[in-house]
């Protein structure tokens, strides 16, 4: 069987791809954004197969007729965003971001701003930015290519996008329009499907066990029954990845082998 045409010949950086891109199934037409090469990758796959009524654009403020593939221009473009409009779609729950993490705890309150004592931090990272009106008023996902138990933690430092738990003690004018769906790591999928909307593990990558999850997080994850595989990228999924989005690969500088 062919690297090119063998579902069994899917890289690990393939498979988190194709993970990506199952969070934003069935969101219809609202606005894909991503950060993160495998995340920008999984949603403009998820256009290109079973989401056609997703909106992205080419990293900027311009909505693209097709899918681009990654870092190219934008080709034919279908619509301008500018800052004003993309602000209204996240004001009124018409996009679905995948952000990154620095540190994410078990209710889903992430750190993207610093570590340490925030008035004196060992570290200075990059602000809070849009996390806390991302995570209030929109459907918000996350993509760490690096699982361990730096990010993986028990408190965040600081408290850049809203958990469950916060989101909750805010009351609920906050809470109602929250909702965190999945987190997707170079080791498993997980998402927060528990009565008390804490860390649950919803499958892990090929190769990987689920005891090595479980080592690199910082926190007790949920774990109901056996832990299914995540599912492997079909034969078209690979091909749209290596020949159409991503034809540098470019993903397998985010996620090794």
């Amino acid at each position: 069987m062919s690297a090119a045409s063998g579902t069994s010949a899917a890289t690990r950086a393939e498979i988190c791809v194709v993970a990506c891109a199952e969070a934003w199934r069935g969101d219809g037409e609202v606005l894909a954004a991503a950060m993160g090469t495998c995340s920008i990758l999984g949603a403009r796959l998820a256009r290109h197969t079973f989401e056609p009524g997703l909106l992205t654009t080419d990293g900027g403020a311009l909505l693209t007729a097709e899918p681009v593939a990654f870092g190219a221009p934008a080709g034919a473009v279908e619509g301008w965003l500018p800052f004003r409009d993309h602000l209204w779609l996240v004001q009124n729950g018409r996009r679905h971001v995948m952000m990154g993490a620095s540190q994410i705890d078990r209710h889903g309150n992430t750190n993207i701003s610093a570590i340490g004592d925030w008035a004196r931090p060992k570290s200075q990272l990059l602000g809070v930015r849009g996390a806390p009106g991302n995570t209030i008023a929109n459907p918000t996902s996350y993509w760490i290519p690096r699982h361990s138990t730096r990010v993986f933690v028990p408190q965040v430092d600081m408290v850049s996008g809203v958990g469950f738990d916060r989101a909750a003690a805010l009351g609920p004018g906050a809470s109602r329009f929250h909702g965190l769906r999945r987190v997707v790591t170079d080791l498993a999928v997980l998402d927060f499907g528990t009565p008390d909307r804490s860390m649950r593990l919803v499958s892990v990558h090929p190769g990987v066990e689920v005891q090595r999850v479980v080592t690199a997080t910082g926190f007790e994850l949920v774990i109901e029954g056996d832990v299914p595989e995540t599912r492997r990228p079909a034969e078209e999924e690979l091909r749209l990845i290596r020949e159409v989005l991503d034809p540098k690969a470019l993903r397998d500088q985010e996620v090794r082998a």
